[in-house]
């Protein structure tokens, strides 16, 4: 009865032998680190604004949504919420989710149709290689950016409907995907555009309205966008923008949307007034891009290599996944965190040390954290 268990202690120690355990670390209210792990890039997850907001909220509505949108859980600050995100992203519609993975997987099963291929880049977050498995649709998955091979993979679909799949800054190395490119070979082969804006929400574009509208793709009939609400807006949930007919789809049919209880009408408060607070954010917007070049300036005059950031990630080559885990330790130890990716989480097998920018750090405290980065290099 208890061989299951055996095998699970067998895999976690191989796992911990190949340097692959991972570790929960609780932290108190304050932190007590410099955070460069976080994905708070404007810092507005504990502006006062933010925060009072979520407070009124909590008070009028109380902890929890209390049931899924559909029983009881959307409150006139969804609502609003999915209004304005609409606005911001330039589409016909929003509908906002309890988290981005649950946003991703229902978006994809959504275009799936019978005989539909998606083509995923190969660097794609989990939450969106999940959406393509659970669809059931046949994937292919092509090399990293590669716009060629997205036209070879459409051109071989021989006509079927298909789904082209991508971030629009990529979650591990943070390059932006050529999204104009792959917007004109899925128009010319009749497909469909899903891009994942989670990390370029707040961050690129017009007002920080994201990577597609850096793109010039607001609104384009054949693009449907994702975000995550935990980033830029420093609150929780997802969100599916879209033509109306889509949302209209998922209400009806989407199961993560239907079966899954609502964000807490706080959380929802609070990310409508960070929304705003973005939109306006432009001098945040220019103080991560200068703290971004500073970054690379800096790590790659001590013989670094690193990434080339178009937002907030910047990626770190470790020698090793046991040095990076080495590496974000003592990072951690000299009081500033620090993300550490390592396989099977990083698509290349490279292990690598994640810096995600935040503009609410004061800048004497970011200038020492990559003094600390350097000196604790293994």
């Amino acid at each position: 009865m208890d061989g299951w268990l055996a095998a699970l202690k067998r895999r976690a120690e191989l796992r911990a032998k190949a340097g692959l355990a991972r570790e929960l670390r609780p932290r108190g209210p304050a932190g007590g680190v410099v955070d460069l792990a976080g994905n708070d890039y404007l810092g507005l997850s504990v502006h006062p604004e933010v925060i009072a907001a979520a407070q009124r909220a909590l008070t009028e509505y109380g902890l929890g949504a209390t049931g899924s949108r559909l029983v009881r859980g959307s409150t006139d600050a969804h609502h609003e919420l999915e209004k304005e995100l609409a606005a911001w992203m330039g589409a016909e519609a929003a509908l906002v989710y309890s988290s981005g993975y649950l946003a991703n997987l229902g978006a994809v099963r959504a275009l799936v149709q019978p005989r539909t291929v998606l083509i995923s880049d190969a660097h794609n977050h989990a939450s969106l290689i999940d959406g393509c498995r659970i669809s059931g649709a046949e994937t292919v998955v092509t090399p990293h950016g590669d716009v060629s091979a997205v036209a070879d993979a459409l051109a071989a679909a021989g006509g079927r409907q298909a789904v082209v799949v991508t971030e629009s800054i990529f979650s591990v190395d943070g390059d932006l995907a050529p999204l104009p490119a792959l917007h004109a070979v899925a128009r010319q082969y009749g497909a469909l555009l899903l891009v994942d804006d989670a990390h370029a929400l707040g961050v690129l574009g017009p007002d920080g309205a994201g990577g597609v509208a850096a793109a010039g793709l607001t609104g384009e009939p054949d693009v449907v966008v994702t975000a995550t609400l935990s980033k830029s807006l420093g609150a929780a949930g997802g969100v599916v923008a879209g033509p109306a007919a889509l949302a209209r789809h998922l209400v009806d049919t989407g199961r993560t949307f239907i079966f899954d209880t609502a964000p807490p009408p706080a959380v929802v408060a609070g990310a409508l007034s960070a929304l705003r607070l973005a939109r306006a954010a432009d001098p945040l917007r220019s103080e991560l891009r200068q703290r971004a070049d500073d970054a690379v300036r800096r790590l790659r005059a001590t013989g670094f290599e690193v990434s080339t950031p178009d937002g907030a990630v910047i990626s770190v080559t470790a020698p090793g996944p046991e040095e990076a885990v080495a590496w974000a330790a003592a990072c951690r130890e000299r009081g500033v965190a620090v993300g550490c990716f390592r396989p099977p989480s990083t698509p290349d097998s490279r292990a690598r040390l994640r810096l995600t920018l935040n503009a609410g750090v004061p800048r004497v405290d970011f200038d020492r954290a990559l003094d600390v980065i350097v000196e604790c290099a293994p």
